[in-house]
């Protein structure tokens, strides 16, 4: 059970963040989805929405590991404004919600510098205590749900009853918390997001990836990252960059149908066993040719990993002033090229991987020419 309330790093900051409350999903099958999240990311179902519990319009499975919380929801009727978004996006998230120490100042300082309040603040109740929650929106047909739960001891919000896991649960976790969360927005309006959380959160530029760092023979994007103040919360903003042929960001935009959340990046303490067991669950990684390997000990130098290890699991890695990472991305995780994960394991390093830009491209192209989506 997650309860973050500790804000006593945040007393200065204009809008002050605790970390991700959770990530939700807004999917076709919740029970399918929950079970598959369990199987093959580690993760736990601590409680439960549906029609059991009162719920007449949605089933939604709430999923934990170490920090990191999933919340999977699917309409039960068609005539829905959650089906009817299912329909048309398919599988993805909905909502970036974030643990806020005041959910009511963090709206009023929100819409007071221009976001639109999707969501005004109220109380939810039960014999567990009260949650606060607003919500304001941002890019495509996402929003931020902003979550006090610091009088709450419930499992997830009032209206969820606690609930079994759906699969064995493992001894240590996988996943330990959620890294950042990348969204996907048209050509020319990545200044414009980065813009807004600027002004709606107060939130900062951590990196920014432009021109041929990120650029291949075929496709190229632009990106962004900002973040709070104590880089709990880090969403990087891709845009499509002009190119000979359709970029991953222009995939992405054809099938779902607009801006979204691109790629969840998954923290983890081991990210060799991690990968391994993804595996045997049946998650399938982006492939990484083996020429990738034959000179990254020059530029990355020593990590706790060999780099036999390395080749291989098809695990990537980067080095930068800081120390150093180690990374790998799964392929779409639904039937649509949208949505896929990143696992990450970092040793001082705060980047984003930089240097395997173009190996990673270039692996999304060769997905992408399978598609006939190029």
């Amino acid at each position: 059970m997650l309860h973050r309330t500790d804000a006593g790093d945040t007393a200065q900051d204009p809008f002050p963040v605790l970390g991700m409350d959770a990530v939700v999903f807004a999917v076709g099958n919740a029970r399918q989805a929950a079970h598959w999240y369990s199987t093959a990311f580690g993760f736990t179902c601590v409680a439960y929405s549906g029609p059991e519990t009162g719920n007449r319009d949605s089933a939604s499975y709430v999923l934990e590991s170490g920090e990191a919380r999933f919340v999977v929801t699917a309409p039960m009727h068609p005539d829905t404004d959650l089906a009817r978004h299912v329909a048309e996006h398919g599988d993805g998230v909905v909502d970036l919600s974030i643990a806020v120490p005041d959910a009511r100042a963090a709206y009023a300082f929100a819409t007071g510098h221009g976001a639109a309040g999707v969501e005004e603040p109220n109380e939810l109740r039960d014999d567990n205590g009260t949650v606060v929650r607003s919500a304001i929106a941002t890019y495509g047909v996402t929003r931020h749900s902003l979550v006090d739960r610091h009088d709450y001891a419930g499992p997830y919000l009032p209206g969820y009853a606690a609930r079994g896991p759906l699969a064995p649960v493992r001894e240590k976790p996988m996943i330990t918390s959620i890294d950042h969360c990348v969204g996907n927005v048209e050509l020319g309006k990545m200044n414009e997001w980065v813009e807004f959380y600027h002004r709606v959160m107060g939130f900062t530029n951590m990196r920014e990836f432009v021109g041929d760092d990120i650029a291949t023979d075929y496709s190229a994007l632009m990106s962004k990252v900002v973040a709070d103040g104590t880089r709990k919360v880090k969403f990087p903003i891709n845009e499509p960059a002009i190119a000979k042929k359709k970029s991953q960001i222009d995939e992405y935009l054809e099938f779902y149908g607009g801006p979204g959340v691109q790629h969840i990046a998954l923290a983890t303490d081991d990210i060799v066993a991690t990968v391994r067991a993804m595996r045997e669950a049946g998650v399938e990684f982006l492939a990484t040719p083996d020429t990738y390997y034959d000179t990254l000990g020059e530029w990355v130098g020593e990590t706790h990993v060999p780099v036999d290890t390395l080749r291989e699991l098809k695990i990537l890695a980067d080095r930068d002033e800081d120390g150093y990472l180690l990374q790998i991305f799964t392929k779409p995780v639904q039937d649509r090229p949208t949505v896929f994960f990143e696992i990450i394991e970092r040793h001082g390093s705060q980047g984003f991987g930089l240097g395997n830009f173009k190996a990673l491209f270039e692996a999304i192209e060769r997905e992408q020419a399978k598609r006939g989506n190029l």
